[in-house]
């Protein structure tokens, strides 16, 4: 065993402080620190990762449009689109274009044909005839799948072409819709005034609600 002074002990033990003190110092420093921050990394929120949405093509109707519009012809439209989106593509309207015998707001179909009337002129379905493909030609919309008129959707013209239905009683099926909504069923047109049982005879196997 060492025989010390009590100088050298002091010494000594001043020695071992500094050496506890300063691996204290350079445990924080390089081993605290690191646990620290990794310790803050585990407490941040996960960055979600977007993953691509695969979405179907909107479906497509095809259209022919005839009549007063600057570029008659055959258009591709989006499922849902209106007359009025219709005749626009066509290069919109000429001039001498009757447009108020028309429902800008009708949704078009596929195989749909619309007929854009000149001002004076009064086709009718009755009247027009027939194409190769069994569309005739009409003010309006006329459609390939059963011919039927949509009172809910159909404009003055259009209601005027069925029996019984002048421009008065069409003007009242319109306001009728406009003020209590669309009809559910045909027979629910035998509330508008002036269409009773033996007129809605004549025109329910002419007409449709959707």
């Amino acid at each position: 065993m060492l025989n010390l002074s009590n100088r050298e002990k002091i010494l000594l033990g001043l020695l071992l402080a500094t050496v506890i003190i300063c691996s204290g110092l350079v445990y924080y420093a390089f081993y605290e620190r690191n646990d620290d921050v990794a310790f803050k990394l585990q407490e941040d929120p996960a960055i979600p990762v977007a993953v691509p949405v695969t979405q179907e093509p909107a479906k497509k109707v095809v259209v022919y449009v005839t009549g007063a519009v600057k570029n008659p012809g055959v258009y591709t439209l989006d499922d849902g689109m209106r007359v009025k989106d219709a005749i626009d593509l066509a290069g919109g309207a000429l001039p001498e274009a009757d447009l108020l015998c028309l429902n800008l707001a009708q949704k078009l179909h596929d195989e749909d044909k619309l007929y854009v009337p000149k001002i004076g002129e009064t086709i009718s379905e009755s009247e027009g005839k027939q194409s190769a493909t069994g569309i005739s030609t009409k003010v309006g919309v006329a459609s390939l799948s059963d011919g039927k008129i949509n009172i809910n959707t159909a404009g003055i013209t259009e209601l005027d072409t069925l029996p019984g239905i002048g421009p008065t009683t069409a003007q009242k099926i319109i306001d009728y819709r406009t003020q209590n909504g669309p009809f559910e069923s045909i027979d629910e047109i035998k509330n508008v005034s002036g269409i009773g049982e033996k007129k809605f005879d004549q025109i329910k196997d002419k007409i449709k609600v959707n």
